[in-house]
């Protein structure tokens, strides 16, 4: 088997033992949110600073796992082998209802890196990326419990609301309004000797 594929099987495996919920804050009404965290320890076994590629260890121990670095990873020099690194990634999504009639379809990312501070001598940073999609409220039927949205694509999606707090809270719905799907993923890396 692939050892970044083994490594990302191990990350996601972590990611789905240790699901916990959040509270969003948004100009909307919240209608839902779930978080899934997850924690992966491994060593550094092998620098190649010319070529800027650092070799860890793989998930089940037997094979090494090679990651290539950009320009970005300023403290490469630092990093050394035997080095502990802890990878750290969260994945969010939160659903919101705009109140406000006519808005309009539309999706939206934005993603960004945070790097060690200067003065930090141990490398490691996080990288998030947060993806917006809206969607558009076409069909409230209060009996199946069921609201048509179409987002941002154009084909119309039909959503069946089943939990019984929601589907009371569905008589407040308006075609119309939009609901917001906002998917956030972090990755933290830190290092320790």
């Amino acid at each position: 088997m692939n050892p970044i594929r083994s490594l990302a099987r191990a990350i996601a495996v972590a990611t789905l033992a240790s699901a916990a919920s959040f509270t969003v804050q948004a100009a909307g009404i919240p209608i839902g949110s779930e978080a899934l965290e997850s924690h992966v320890t491994t060593q550094v076994t092998a620098i190649d600073l010319a070529n800027r590629q650092v070799t860890v260890k793989g998930p089940d121990a037997k094979k090494d796992v090679t990651f290539q670095l950009t320009e970005k990873a300023k403290a490469l020099p630092n990093l050394k082998v035997g080095d502990q690194v802890d990878i750290y990634v969260t994945r969010a999504v939160a659903y919101v209802l705009n109140p406000e009639v006519g808005g309009a379809p539309k999706a939206t990312e934005e993603s960004g890196t945070i790097r060690a501070t200067a003065d930090n001598p141990n490398p490691g940073g996080e990288a998030f990326r947060q993806v917006r999609v809206t969607s558009q409220i076409k069909k409230i039927d209060l009996k199946t419990h069921e609201v048509s949205l179409l987002p941002p694509e154009g084909k119309l999606q039909v959503v069946k609301v089943e939990n019984p707090d929601l589907q009371a809270r569905m008589k407040n719905l308006k075609v119309g309004q939009t609901v917001d799907a906002i998917y956030t993923e972090v990755l933290r890396v830190e290092t320790s000797r």
